[in-house]
């Protein structure tokens, strides 16, 4: 992949609100076709664009991407012929490639956290701002609504329709038109899928909305979600307490979603699937998507590559001391 290729691609997933992670060459010693400079971008899928390096290293660069998404950091990773665990190195022992080492630096790129306002209110102004002051991306969706009122945002949008924006896990959608189609915005940003909905209102409006909601047909896990009042509850008064009273129980819920408890809930993510160990090499291959395997004594065998495959296909025996290498048909190790 040329640079100017993945930087333009890079800046495309950034735009898109698109997680994914970057992955260099670093170091390398011969003979092994991975050189210093060489890069892809890996998407949450798992898909690949770019090079690395061989066959055999892709597997392992996918999935310390996964698990770098998953868990937000970077990680230096070697591939050898021989693990040797080193402080800060994720070391993996690799005998069916060229022979050499190849030192690949993986970080995930996640994409800022994304306020969603419907409304043009002093309140979805104050939002705005506070917002852009602590980098989050801000879109605006107002009929009416000026630039002098949103100065900087990333997206002014004088429609009130929510299709053309990307709702991810890290987007939350604040409902503050206070009068002006309430009804209308409430049940678009219900709708959405947003894992958060606030409507800024009082108490009374709010349970008006949410009947309106169930009348309107939204299943009860959607009107749930909704979060009506508003914010944290600080006896919030004006337009710019109540903005910073949102904005606290945002950060308030993405606290929460880092936290131990909540790692195993981050569904936006592909989760790693099972895996066996190839017999020839060592390496983990993740049995779902192998596309090397052998049936052996009524057994099924994964491989992360085509050589390893046809090393165990010509000497079995050598190999089966690995024994948790062989997994049954079923998939179970």
């Amino acid at each position: 992949m040329m640079f100017d290729e993945f930087v333009n691609q890079a800046a495309e997933l950034l735009a898109k609100g698109e997680p994914f992670v970057t992955a260099w060459v670093v170091r390398f010693q011969a003979p092994i076709s991975g050189k210093p400079g060489d890069k892809a971008i890996i998407l949450s899928d798992g898909k690949m664009r770019g090079w690395i390096g061989g066959g055999c290293a892709q597997p392992v660069v996918i999935k310390e991407a996964l698990k770098a998404l998953a868990d937000g950091k970077p990680r230096l990773v070697r591939i050898s012929p021989t693990a040797a665990p080193e402080d800060g190195i994720v070391d993996y022992g690799m005998s069916c490639h060229s022979g050499g080492t190849l030192d690949i630096y993986i970080e995930p790129v996640l994409p800022r956290p994304h306020i969603v306002i419907l409304g043009r209110s002093p309140v979805a102004q104050t939002l705005a701002q506070l917002g852009r002051a602590i980098h989050y991306r801000i879109s605006v969706v107002a009929p009416g609504a000026e630039d002098e009122q949103f100065p900087g945002v990333d997206v002014l949008q004088q429609e009130l329709d929510l299709r053309p924006l990307t709702i991810s896990p890290e987007t939350f959608v604040v409902v503050s038109t206070q009068g002006e189609a309430d009804e209308e915005a409430l049940e678009q940003a219900a709708r959405s899928g947003a894992s958060y909905v606030a409507f800024v209102a009082s108490k009374v409006k709010g349970q008006k909305l949410l009947e309106y909601l169930r009348g309107a047909g939204l299943s009860p896990e959607r009107i749930n979600r909704v979060r009506a009042p508003a914010g944290l509850d600080l006896q919030a008064a004006t337009p710019e307490e109540i903005a910073v009273s949102i904005l606290a129980e945002i950060i308030q819920l993405r606290g929460r979603r880092a936290g131990p408890e909540f790692e195993a809930g981050k569904t936006a993510l592909p989760t790693l699937g099972k895996e066996a160990r190839d017999p020839v090499c060592g390496m983990s291959v993740d049995v779902a998507t192998a596309k090397h395997s052998s049936e052996h004594q009524g057994r099924t065998v994964y491989f992360c590559c085509r050589r390893c495959k046809q090393a165990f296909d010509q000497q079995p025996q050598k190999f089966l001391a690995s024994t948790a290498a062989i997994n049954s048909s079923s998939g179970n190790e």
